[in-house]
């Protein structure tokens, strides 16, 4: 590595030098040379994900630091209760929570959190409809929303839909799935988001990819290992490589973990298994871990407290992270450094 030498830097006055505070660059006019601590340059690893599909609902969110391990801490709280199933997205500063079920019915209401601060949620905007357990993918500047299950009519829609995530307001249409869905899992690149199984209306294995950057309707990618629905709402992906854990094949819950190759097209392949089969659960990553937290388990209206673990560019089973503060289903979870960010 180069030295950087510098004679002197002063204010206009000569009189005294310019404070520097937070992330700055300098520009020399052949490279920019980035200067603060490292943890707040982009991203700083950490998840939020809500606790609110419980029983009792609440609204609860909680965060970790993806690259520890631990128990998760109280973020705030959400404008609703329940909210189970929302949609989630995010960039490096900002993450969304988007429709959801909030018993007797679905929202599209989109909430809002600084992934850095500490604190509750504002309002975005509204989806096009009111949906719940729609898949999401993100990249830098889009977050993306597929598929889902209306209310009242039950209806499975094969609507995607859009929002600028750093602004504020309602979505917008991007085109259709090939294939109606909704309790699939989710991962994206940079480029490229992936929706993974569900119920269309019943389980499925069906894949589908779009290219996020570029409006229009979904195609086939391929299929998991084997038909999955109530798969993590969630983005669990490096920057290659995507992965769905967890799941209910249509009489069981199951702990299979499956991956896929998401700058190509085919069949997904058997990562391992998790600590243990549940349903329903959160999914967040930065490039190197996935984690899971929470989830269903089998016994009706019994919920989990399991944090739990993987290295994303390797195969193996789950290992145990830590404990959420509350037992919950129906929960979503995002990060600020996740594979569609690069």
């Amino acid at each position: 590595m180069s030295d950087l030498s510098i004679n002197n830097i002063t204010d206009r006055t000569g009189d005294s030098g310019p404070v520097i505070a937070g992330v700055s660059t300098v520009t020399t006019g052949a490279f920019t040379v980035p200067v603060g601590p490292i943890e707040y340059r982009g991203g700083r690893g950490r998840a939020v994900y809500n606790l609110g599909g419980g029983n009792p609902y609440v609204n609860t969110l909680n965060y970790i630091t993806i690259a520890t391990t631990g128990n998760g801490a109280d973020f705030g709280d959400l404008r609703e209760l329940g909210k189970g199933g929302a949609g989630t997205g995010s960039n490096s500063t900002r993450g969304v929570f988007a429709g959801g079920d909030v018993a007797p019915t679905n929202t599209s209401n989109i909430d809002y959190v600084t992934i850095s601060s500490l604190g509750g949620v504002s309002d975005f905007g509204n989806l096009m409809e009111n949906i719940r357990f729609t898949s999401s993918a993100s990249d830098a500047t889009r977050s993306v929303f597929m598929g889902g299950l209306t209310k009242p009519s039950d209806a499975v829609v094969n609507t995607i839909q859009y929002i600028t995530t750093a602004t504020t307001g309602d979505s917008s249409d991007f085109g259709n799935l090939e294939k109606a869905q909704w309790l699939g899992g989710s991962a994206c690149s940079p480029i490229r988001g992936v929706m993974m199984g569900g119920r269309a209306p019943g389980e499925t294995n069906v894949c589908q990819y779009i290219t996020i950057q570029t409006k229009g309707d979904a195609q086939d990618f391929g299929d998991l290992t084997r038909a999955n629905s109530y798969l993590p709402s969630g983005i669990m992906s490096s920057t290659t490589r995507g992965v769905c854990g967890s799941g209910y094949d249509g009489s069981n819950n199951t702990d299979v973990i499956d991956y896929i190759t998401i700058a190509t097209l085919g069949n997904a392949t058997d990562f391992g298994n998790m600590t243990r089969a549940t349903r329903a659960t959160s999914a967040m990553s930065s490039t190197v871990r996935g984690v899971w937290a929470g989830g269903r388990n089998q016994s009706p209206g019994a919920m989990d407290n399991v944090i739990s673990y993987i290295t994303i560019a390797s195969t193996g089973n789950a290992t145990d992270f830590g404990d959420t503060t509350a037992a919950a289903g129906w929960n979503e979870g995002l990060s600020d450094c996740h594979g569609g960010l690069g």
